[in-house]
């Protein structure tokens, strides 16, 4: 074989495995860049819900007249079961209050306008200062998006691949291997548990909020009520809807007996005064008091 030929050949052998790795990445679209699908990929694992979401938005045409904006606990929710709205779910996991401003405008851009309707979760853990002082913002997602070719360029990307591979397998096999999972019209579905699994799971959770996010660890964060403040104000066209989480009863009782139902009635009422109403979620009752509506006793 001369040696022409012989590059001729190497150079083919590399074009074709790049094209069908490229062409893999773009079948499955893990990063949501793109916005077809099909029964291979109708399981789609969580990369980074920021990223994943906003790639979505950016990329696809955006017809809603509703946002609803919340954290993991919120990614759950169905968006297609509200009736007479035709509502995005950008809930994300970890989302900080510092966030709710961001992810409203970049949805807002792109839809053009405000929204008619706003729908808001909210975790009172997050009230803490802890877990609110930071600053937080969605505008490093929508500038790395946004930049020339991000799209093609993670069709090259070798983690791309791997969760290309991940979806391709559980959509095969219609089987949730992971926490959570999206179908391709935004629907999370979490991995189900045996009841044993989701005991120790809630065990866990409790012991860790009284550990990490309650008791000592918790102070109330001062600017709580001015962010949430902004918010409303920078949507003054648009109806909004609050509504606070249901954790498990278990894990209510451990905010209760770590001294923190003081800081809960004021986290209600400076909700209530800013926003007139809220929709409780969050206290002993029938949902709530039932494992079974968990797997870790707030998801």
């Amino acid at each position: 074989m001369s040696y022409k030929r012989f590059a001729l050949t190497v150079l083919g052998m590399v074009l074709f495995f790049t094209l069908s790795f490229a062409s893999f990445n773009y079948f499955i679209d893990p990063m949501w860049t793109f916005g077809h699908a099909h029964p291979f990929n109708d399981v789609q694992t969580v990369i980074n819900e920021r990223e994943q979401k906003t790639s979505e938005i950016y990329f696809n045409d955006f017809p809603y007249d509703t946002l609803l904006v919340g954290s993991s606990r919120s990614t759950y929710i169905n968006p297609h079961d509200f009736q007479g709205m035709n509502v995005y779910n950008f809930s994300v996991s970890n989302l900080s209050i510092q966030e709710y401003g961001s992810i409203i405008d970049f949805a807002k851009s792109r839809r053009g306008k405000e929204f008619d309707n706003l729908i808001i979760g909210v975790d009172f853990f997050k009230s803490s200062t802890k877990e609110s002082k930071a600053a937080r913002s969605l505008t490093g997602y929508v500038t790395k998006v946004s930049e020339p070719f991000y799209r093609y360029k993670n069709l090259l990307s070798l983690d791309v691949f791997q969760y290309a591979a991940d979806n391709f397998k559980m959509s095969l096999h219609n089987k949730v291997t992971m926490d959570r999972v999206y179908n391709r019209n935004n629907v999370a579905q979490a991995m189900v548990l045996e009841e044993k699994a989701v005991r120790e799971a809630t065990q866990e959770k409790i012991e860790r909020f009284r550990s990490t996010f309650y008791g000592d660890n918790y102070v109330y964060y001062p600017k709580y009520k001015e962010i949430m403040e902004r918010v409303r104000d920078s949507n003054p066209n648009t109806k909004i809807i609050v509504f606070t989480t249901p954790i498990s009863t278990p894990l209510f009782k451990t905010l209760v007996e770590e001294g923190q139902l003081d800081d809960y009635e004021r986290w209600l009422t400076d909700l209530v005064a800013v926003y007139g109403g809220v929709y409780n979620f969050m206290y002993p009752n029938s949902v709530t008091n039932d494992l079974s509506n968990y797997f870790d006793g707030h998801h």
